[in-house]
C-alpha cells in the first residue's frame, strides 16, 4: 500500500492510504534518508510505501521522491536537521508585531528557506485587533516593507475574524504549511477556519511576551473546500540548514536585484569596492532589517546577535 503521511507524533506515523483508510505505521530503526542527516526521516506530507508483518503492524518501507521541504536546523542537534513538511503548495507564516513580537531576523531566514526549497509564502499578521496606534502603524510598514520585496501580506485577527474571510480562498486546493514562533495564534487561527478541529489554546506568558507551545506534533487538517492545512509545534529559533554562503543572495529577492550590478562576480556584499548592494543600503533601496538578516545567515551566529536593533 501507500499514501501520505498526515500526522507525525514522534514514534508513530498516520498514514491516509489510497483507499483513504488511516494506518498507524512505525519506521525501521535503520531507517535513514540518503544525504540528509535528519531528526525525522519521515515527514507530514510524505508519500510512503508501507507494509504490515506478520503481527498486523504497518511499517514504513521507502519514501517517495519529494517535490519540495521546509527544512531548519535541529534545535538539539546542531549538525543535523528538522524537516517541517514535505510536498507543500504554500506556506503561510504567521507574525505578529506585538504578544510575542515576531523578529524580522525569524521572518527572513523562513522566508530564505523557503525561497532555497520553492515553496510560496504568505505573511499573515495575526493579532492586529489588540494593537496600539503606534504599533498600527509599525505593522502598516512592515507589511509595506515584504509587499515590496514581493511578498504577499495579510493582516487579520483570528480572534475577532477581522481579514479572515479572504482566508479560504487562499487555501483552496493547496497543501499550505502553517508556521511561526510559539504564541502567535495558529491554533486559533485554525479554529477558525476549522471550528471542528477544537485546537488548544495558551495564554501568553506574561513575564517574557513569549508564547507557550500547545501544538506538540505535525499534522495535515484536511479542508471541506479542498486541499489541507499542515498544523506544526511553534518554533522559537530558526536555524538555517546546509545553505552555502555564495547562494544566500539569490535566497534574498531585494538584495539579489542589486547584487547584479556589482563590480565582482563573488561579491559577499560585506566589504567588497564597487558593491551595489552596500551602495542599495545606504540609500535605502535595501531595508537595513533585511540586510542584518542576510549577515545573520552569513554568518551563521545566533539569531539573537541582531535582535535588539530591529
Amino acid at each position: 500500500m501507500h499514501g501520505l503521511v498526515i500526522k507525525n507524533t514522534g514514534s508513530w506515523y498516520t498514514v491516509r492510504t489510497d483507499e483513504g483508510l488511516d494506518v498507524d505505521c512505525k519506521i525501521k530503526g535503520n531507517f535513514r534518508l540518503k544525504g540528509i542527516r535528519s531528526t525525522n526521516p519521515v515527514a507530514v506530507g510524505d508519500i510512503v510505501d508501507i507494509v504490515r508483518n506478520q503481527e498486523g503492524t504497518a511499517f514504513i518501507t521507502a519514501i517517495h521522491d519529494r517535490r519540495n521541504y521546509i527544512i531548519r536546523k535541529s534545535q538539539n542537534l546542531s549538525k543535523q536537521s528538522h524537516i517541517i513538511a514535505a510536498n507543500v503548495d504554500q506556506a503561510f507564516l504567521i507574525v505578529t508585531v506585538n504578544y510575542p513580537q515576531t523578529s524580522t531576523i525569524f521572518i527572513d531566514r523562513f522566508l530564505a528557506t523557503a525561497e532555497a526549497y520553492s515553496v510560496p509564502t504568505v505573511l499573515v499578521f495575526n493579532k492586529t485587533d489588540i494593537l496600539s496606534d503606534e504599533e498600527q502603524h509599525y505593522q502598516e510598514m512592515m507589511m509595506r516593507l515584504y509587499e515590496t520585496v514581493g511578498y504577499k501580506c495579510v493582516a487579520v485577527s483570528a480572534t475577532t475574524g477581522l481579514g479572515m474571510d479572504a482566508i479560504p480562498a487562499m487555501l483552496k486546493d493547496k497543501k499550505t504549511l502553517l508556521s511561526g514562533n510559539s504564541g502567535v495564534g495558529k491554533s486559533t487561527f485554525i479554529n477558525h477556519i476549522l471550528p471542528g478541529a477544537n485546537l488548544r489554546t495558551s495564554e501568553i506568558s506574561d513575564a517574557h511576551n513569549t508564547g507557550m507551545h500547545t501544538t506538540t506534533f505535525s499534522e495535515m487538517l484536511e479542508l471541506p473546500e479542498g486541499g489541507y492545512l499542515i498544523d506544526t509545534p511553534g518554533i522559537k529559533g530558526f536555524g538555517t540548514f546546509d545553505m552555502e554562503p555564495e547562494e544566500l543572495t539569490s535566497y534574498f529577492k531585494d538584495i539579489f536585484h542589486f547584487s547584479k550590478e556589482c563590480r565582482f562576480n563573488n561579491c559577499t556584499h560585506t566589504h567588497e569596492p564597487g558593491c551595489a548592494v552596500l551602495k542599495a543600503v545606504e540609500e535605502h533601496y535595501i531595508a537595513a532589517s533585511r540586510y542584518q538578516s542576510y549577515l545573520s545567515m552569513l554568518e551563521d551566529k545566533d539569531e539573537n546577535k541582531y535582535r535588539e536593533a530591529y
